[in-house]
């Protein structure tokens, strides 16, 4: 028997009310007869599309900043994120199958109108600007690749809308396997790229152990926090207690938390081969770049420009535009998926998927193609850089009521986080805003 009935008030001010993403609630069988490698593979996908938010865009020039001018000595940062990541993602797996709501609905049925308003208004914000990251970064990997100017390229990123589309209404196991389709092409573009580039792997191991240097280095302390507080986005945790639901587990405890076995080990494998694909840009900035004096490389374009003359091969810049090219397209439909959760979930309106992923596109698109027509590529760096800054600003609106909700045995029941899981998720959730605190303070300042 259940102790909480999934669509009940339970610990909620509210009954939970019909699921987000209802086209696709509960539409991937999970097999329950079946072996338990067949039920373990039915829960495989939902990770990936949480891990591409990991790796998207807006992550590559902090790395690749990280890289060229340290080296490989920023690898244990990288790490100390992903396993910051890990924690807050099961979580959001345990939201989802315990209490049979997404965050976005967990806000609205634990919170007053006045507190879950503004919540909502934040979400939005922060998916905006995320879509506005991912739009830039597609629009480059387009100009890179095939010379199409950047305010073209942002006009392009608008298709992928219909891809979202035509991917969903064949299943959303579609979408899945596009997403991790492309995340192999990601990885293989890797490969290659590092093979070429022959780091030192003495030194890559190294680099993942801590060093002190990194807390008394001013300028290594500043790139540090750049990619911890710019590694988990708000929408990732809206987006992941949305698509977990679109497996059809049972209702009873022992089939929800071996749901959330299954779930859980989906996204923590996911989340480290997203680590893989992020010490791969760093230790590519670092074999590199940082090995031959360049020491200076934050834009994408001059990575890419960099690579061929540096590796010996044309291959080499190729390879890393089409990387940044899956990444784009990877990012934006997640992104587009995780404000439909969200206006959905908050808000309880139900309009048109496609009427909802053109609204979100076009929200991204203007702000960008504006800024790409009128101030060319260093206006898109600068805008990259204040999209950073704006989910720094919400990201804790996100983590902290995911954390909270997963600790309440009353919203809960049964697959309430461990007291052990909860205290580390709090330490990871002050953590992670105090960080977020420090680099919008450096922003102002001008530090």
């Amino acid at each position: 028997m259940d102790v909480i009935n999934p669509n009940g008030k339970g610990g909620w001010r509210t009954e939970r009310g019909e699921a987000s993403l209802s086209d696709v609630y509960r539409s991937v069988g999970t097999g329950r007869h079946r072996s338990t490698w067949r039920r373990a593979a039915a829960f495989l996908g939902p990770g990936y599309m949480v891990a591409v938010g990991y790796m998207d865009p807006g992550n590559w020039a902090t790395s690749l900043a990280g890289g060229s001018k340290f080296g490989y000595a920023l690898l244990t940062v990288a790490l100390l994120s992903n396993i910051m990541a890990i924690v807050l993602q099961s979580l959001c797996a345990r939201l989802a199958i315990g209490s049979g709501r997404d965050l976005a609905q967990a806000c609205r049925d634990a919170y007053p109108s006045y507190v879950a308003v503004p919540l909502w208004a934040f979400a939005e914000i922060a998916i905006i600007a995320t879509d506005i990251a991912e739009v830039i970064g597609t629009a480059i990997g387009l100009n890179l690749l095939f010379g199409i100017p950047l305010e073209i390229g942002v006009l392009i990123t608008a298709l992928d809308v219909f891809v979202i589309l035509l991917l969903q209404r064949l299943g959303f196991r579609w979408i899945e396997a596009f997403i991790i389709t492309l995340l192999g092409v990601i990885a293989v573009c890797f490969a290659v790229q590092i093979f070429l580039a022959d780091p030192h792997w003495g030194a890559v191991i190294r680099g993942f152990l801590p060093t002190t240097e990194v807390v008394t280095n001013p300028e290594m302390l500043y790139l540090a926090l750049g990619i911890l507080g710019a590694t988990v986005m708000p929408h990732n945790l809206y987006l992941h207690s949305g698509i977990v639901q679109t497996r059809s587990y049972g209702h009873t405890v022992p089939e929800k938390k071996e749901a959330l076995t299954f779930a859980t080990i989906d996204s923590t494998v996911a989340l480290c081969f997203a680590l893989l694909i992020n010490a791969s840009i760093l230790i590519l900035a670092a074999a590199a770049f940082n090995a031959n004096g360049k020491t200076d490389v934050v834009e994408l374009g001059e990575a890419h420009s960099l690579l061929s003359p540096l590796l010996g091969l044309a291959i080499a810049p190729t390879l890393f535009g089409i990387a940044l090219l899956c990444c784009g397209l990877n990012s934006t439909v997640t992104a587009t998926l995780a404000g439909q959760i969200v206006m959905e979930g908050f808000l309880k309106i139900r309009l048109k998927p496609w009427v909802r992923r053109l609204i979100t596109r076009a929200i991204a698109i203007v702000p960008a193609a504006f800024v790409t027509i009128w101030y060319g590529d260093q206006g898109t760096a600068e805008l990259l850089i204040l999209t950073q800054v704006v989910l720094s600003l919400q990201l804790s609106f996100a983590v902290f009521p995911l954390v909270m909700f997963t600790a309440s045995r009353a919203k809960m029941g049964e697959l309430v986080a461990p007291k052990w899981l909860s205290a580390v998720a709090y330490v990871v959730a002050v953590v992670i805003a105090g960080l977020n605190v420090k680099l919008l303070l450096d922003f102002v300042t001008g530090g």
